[in-house]
C-alpha cells in the first residue's frame, strides 16, 4: 500500500481548505462518528415505535411459539420460519432475536420496534467500521487514514438514514436483514481483526467467532450467502496480502460454513411446495431484469413513491418479443436499468483515481442484485428491503465516482454528501410514519398498487373497527379483481355474518369449502375456510356437521392446532373430556413445544380428576410461555380447591410477578392469603386492586 499523503496536503487555504478541515477534525474523532450515527439512525425511524403489529407481524412477534421462552431456542432451528405456510423461508436466528422482545415487552410493539431500530443502527456502525479497514486494504487508492474514515463514515451516514430501507426497519418482521447484515459484518471484522493477532489461541479464537457469527447470519436470512460469495471475492481479487494457501483455507471454511448451513436447513420436515410462478421468456426476464435495475437505481437517487408493495410487470408490455420491442421507448425503468449497468460497466473500466473503489461497489452490487434480478423466480419482481445489501455497492461505486473528481472539489463533495443526508434524513422520517397506524399504511400501501392481500388486511381493520359496511364494499372490490382468493372471501363472510346475513355469509363459505384440492395447492392457510363453517354448524346445533367439517379439513391440513383444539372442544362438550384427551394427547406428543396444547390438557386433566397430570401440564405449560399467566392461575385455582394452599400461592405470586398491573391477579392473591390465614396482606392485595382501577380509569379519561 502506498504512504498516506502528508499531512500539509491535507490543508488548502481559501474557504474549501477551511471546510475540508472541520469536516476531516470531526471524523477523526470516531467516537464522535459512532454518535452520530446511532443519533441520527435512531431519530429518523422512531415515527414507527408507535406502531401496531401489522401484516405479518401477527404471527412473527406477537402470535409466534418459538419466542416465548428460553426452552425452545434449539426447537427454532428445527423449523421454519412460518408454521402453517409454503414457504421455506429457514431463519431461526430471527425467531431468536424476539425472545428478549417477548420477555421484557410482552405484546407490546413499542419495544418490537425499538429493537428492529438498534438492529439497523447496529448494522450501520459494523458498516462503519468494515469499511475502514476494506478502504485501506485497496492496493491502488491513496487515501490517508482519516479520509478513509470520513468516506466511511458518510457512506454508512447515507445507508443507515437511506428511506428505502424503511420495510427491513420499520417492518417488524423485516428485522432478517439487519440482523443478517450485522453478524456478517462482524464475523468479516473478526477475520480481519484475527490477521493481525500473533497468539495462536487468541487467533484461534477470533477465527471461530467469526464462523460462529456468520453461520449465525445465515440462519437469519437467506441472502446472506451473498456476503459469504463476496467475501470470497474480495480475497480472491483485492486482497494482496493474504498468500495463496490462506486464501484456499478461507475458501474451504466458506464450503464448510455453507455444508453446515445446508445440513441445518435439512432439519424442518419437507413442507408441501405451492404452484410454480410463471413460466416468463428469456426475453422477458431480460427486460424485467433491466427494468428492476432502473427501479432500484431510481429509487437509491430520488427515494420517492416508497410502498411495501410494488411491480414492474405489466403484461401489456411484455406479452411476447414484438411488444416489449415496440414499447421500448415508453420502458423507461428499462432505459434507466440499461444506464446503470452501462454507468458501472465503464466506472469500472476508466484508469482514474477511486477506480478500484468502483469496481469493489459495483462487484458488491451485481452480486448481491443477480438473485433479486428475475432471472430467477421469485414472489415478487420488486421489493424495497431487498435493496438491504445492494445498496452498499451503490454507494461505494458513487464514493468511487466523487474520488475521480478535481481534489479541489472534495471539499464541496463532502458538503453535498451531508445535505445529502439529511435530506434522506427527513425523508426517512416521514416515510417510516406511514407504519404508525393499520388504516395509514395500508391505505398507503394500496396507493401504490398493492395487491388483494393488502385491500383485504385494511377491510379487517375496519371490520374490527365495527364499520361492517366499508369492510364488506372494500371485499367486494377485492374479489372483483380477484375472485379466486379465499382469505377475501372468508372475511367477506364473517362481515356478511356480523351483518346479519346468514345464509349469505354460509352460501360462500360452503362454495370456497368445496374448492377443496385446489384452494389447499394455493394457500396454505384456508383451513380457516373449514373451522368458520364448523362454528356456523355449531351455532346452530349440528355438532356432526360441524366435527366433519374439521375432519376433513384435518385431512388436507394434519396438525394445524387450529383445527384439533376446536374438534376437541365439540368433543368435550357432547362426550365428556376423556374423550377429547385423547385427541389432545397425540398433538402434544408430536408438538412437545406447543405451549396451547398443553394448557388445554391441563384443563382436560383437572376435569378428569387427574390432578397429578393436571399439575405436570400446567407447569410445562407455564415454562413453555415466560409471560403468559393462564397456566399459573389455573394451577393456582386448583390447589386452592384441594387446600394446599402454600402451592396455590406460589404459583399465583409467579402469576403476579409476570402481570404486575393487572387487577384480577390480585384478586385471586388475596382469595388465597384470606383462606391461609392472612389477612392484612389479603387486605393490601384489595387495596392494590382498587388502585390499579383507579389508575386504568383515570388513563381512559385522559384519553378521552
Amino acid at each position: 500500500m502506498r504512504p498516506d499523503p502528508p499531512k500539509e496536503n491535507l490543508k488548502n487555504p481559501g474557504e474549501g481548505g477551511r471546510i475540508r478541515d472541520v469536516f476531516l477534525s470531526l471524523s477523526q474523532r470516531t467516537w464522535l462518528c459512532c454518535l452520530c450515527l446511532i443519533f441520527l439512525g435512531c431519530i429518523v425511524r422512531s415515527p414507527a415505535l408507535q406502531g401496531p403489529f401489522l401484516w405479518d407481524d401477527q404471527y412473527l412477534a406477537s402470535g409466534n411459539p418459538f419466542i416465548k421462552s428460553p426452552l425452545l431456542i434449539l426447537e427454532a432451528f428445527r423449523h421454519y420460519l412460518f408454521l402453517d405456510s409454503y414457504s421455506v423461508h429457514y431463519r431461526p436466528v430471527q425467531n431468536l432475536s424476539y425472545m428478549p422482545d417477548y420477555y421484557f415487552w410482552r405484546d407490546n410493539p413499542f419495544g418490537f420496534h425499538l429493537s428492529n431500530i438498534l438492529w439497523h443502527v447496529s448494522s450501520g456502525l459494523g458498516l462503519f467500521f468494515l469499511l475502514r479497514r476494506l478502504l485501506g486494504s485497496l492496493p491502488n487508492e491513496r487515501l490517508s487514514s482519516v479520509s478513509r474514515q470520513f468516506l466511511s463514515f458518510l457512506i454508512a451516514l447515507l445507508w443507515v438514514v437511506h428511506p428505502v430501507h424503511s420495510a427491513a426497519v420499520d417492518y417488524i418482521s423485516g428485522r432478517a436483514d439487519s440482523i443478517a447484515f450485522f453478524f456478517a459484518c462482524c464475523a468479516w471484522i473478526l477475520y480481519l481483526r484475527a490477521r493481525g493477532v500473533s497468539s495462536i489461541i487468541p487467533r484461534a479464537l477470533l477465527y471461530l467467532t467469526a464462523c460462529l457469527l456468520g453461520l449465525f447470519a445465515l440462519c437469519a436470512r437467506e441472502s446472506a450467502m451473498i456476503w459469504l460469495l463476496f467475501f470470497l471475492c474480495y480475497q480472491l481479487f483485492f486482497d494482496r496480502k493474504t498468500g495463496l494457501r490462506n486464501k484456499l483455507a478461507v475458501a474451504t471454511t466458506c464450503f464448510a460454513l455453507t455444508i453446515a448451513y445446508i445440513g441445518l436447513r435439512h432439519l424442518p420436515a419437507p413442507r408441501l411446495q405451492n404452484a410454480a410462478g410463471p413460466e416468463w421468456s428469456g426475453p422477458v426476464r431480460v427486460t424485467l431484469m433491466l427494468r428492476a435495475l432502473g427501479d432500484y437505481a431510481r429509487l437509491m437517487i430520488v427515494p420517492s413513491k416508497l410502498h411495501m408493495e410494488r411491480t414492474v410487470f405489466d403484461p401489456s408490455l411484455v406479452r411476447d418479443t414484438t411488444g416489449w420491442q415496440a414499447n421500448l421507448a415508453t420502458e423507461y425503468l428499462s432505459i434507466l436499468g440499461l444506464f446503470a449497468l452501462t454507468a458501472f460497466t465503464v466506472g469500472a473500466l476508466r484508469k482514474e483515481r477511486g477506480r478500484d473503489l468502483r469496481i469493489l461497489g459495483a462487484l458488491w452490487f451485481l452480486i448481491a442484485y443477480l438473485p433479486i434480478s428475475n432471472l430467477f423466480d421469485l414472489n415478487a419482481t420488486v421489493a424495497e428491503h431487498w435493496l438491504y445489501l445492494p445498496s452498499v455497492g451503490f454507494l461505494l461505486f458513487l464514493a468511487g465516482c466523487v474520488l475521480a473528481l478535481p481534489r479541489r472539489s472534495y471539499p464541496w463533495s463532502a458538503g453535498v454528501a451531508v445535505l445529502l443526508a439529511l435530506s434522506l434524513s427527513v425523508r426517512s422520517y416521514y416515510r417510516s410514519a406511514d407504519w404508525s397506524s393499520e388504516e395509514g399504511f395500508f391505505q398507503q400501501t394500496l396507493s401504490g398498487g398493492g395487491s388483494a392481500r393488502a385491500a383485504t388486511n385494511l377491510a379487517l381493520v375496519y371490520s374490527r373497527r365495527g364499520d361492517y359496511t366499508k369492510a364488506e364494499s372494500i371485499l367486494r372490490r377485492v374479489l372483483q379483481m380477484s375472485s379466486d382468493e379465499p382469505i377475501a372471501r372468508n372475511n367477506l363472510a364473517d362481515t356478511l355474518r356480523r351483518l346479519g346475513r346468514n345464509a349469505e355469509a354460509e352460501k360462500i363459505l360452503v362454495e370456497t369449502n368445496d374448492e377443496g384440492e385446489t384452494l389447499r395447492k394455493e394457500y396454505s392457510r384456508s383451513w380457516v375456510i373449514a373451522a368458520n363453517l364448523a362454528r356456523m354448524r355449531h351455532a346452530q346445533k349440528d355438532d356432526k356437521a360441524a366435527i366433519a367439517f374439521l375432519d376433513q379439513a384435518s385431512k388436507n391440513y394434519p396438525d394445524v392446532w387450529e383445527l384439533i383444539s376446536y374438534k376437541a372442544e365439540l368433543l368435550r362438550e357432547d362426550e365428556g373430556p376423556s374423550v377429547a384427551q385423547k385427541l389432545v394427547e397425540d398433538f402434544a406428543r408430536d408438538n412437545w413445544w406447543h405451549y396451547g396444547a398443553q394448557l388445554a390438557l391441563g384443563r382436560l386433566y383437572a376435569q378428569e380428576g387427574d390432578i397429578p397430570d393436571a399439575t405436570s401440564a400446567l407447569l410445562q405449560a407455564s415454562r413453555l410461555d415466560v409471560r403468559d399467566v393462564k397456566a399459573l392461575n389455573l394451577l393456582a385455582q386448583i390447589k386452592l380447591r384441594q387446600h394446599c394452599l402454600d402451592d396455590a400461592y406460589l404459583a399465583q405470586r409467579k402469576a403476579l410477578a409476570r402481570q404486575p398491573d393487572e387487577p384480577r391477579q390480585y384478586v385471586l392473591l388475596s382469595t388465597i392469603l384470606e383462606k391461609m390465614g392472612r389477612t392484612l396482606e389479603a387486605h393490601t392485595a384489595v387495596a392494590q386492586v382498587k388502585r390499579l382501577e383507579d389508575l386504568a380509569r383515570q388513563n381512559r379519561e385522559l384519553l378521552n
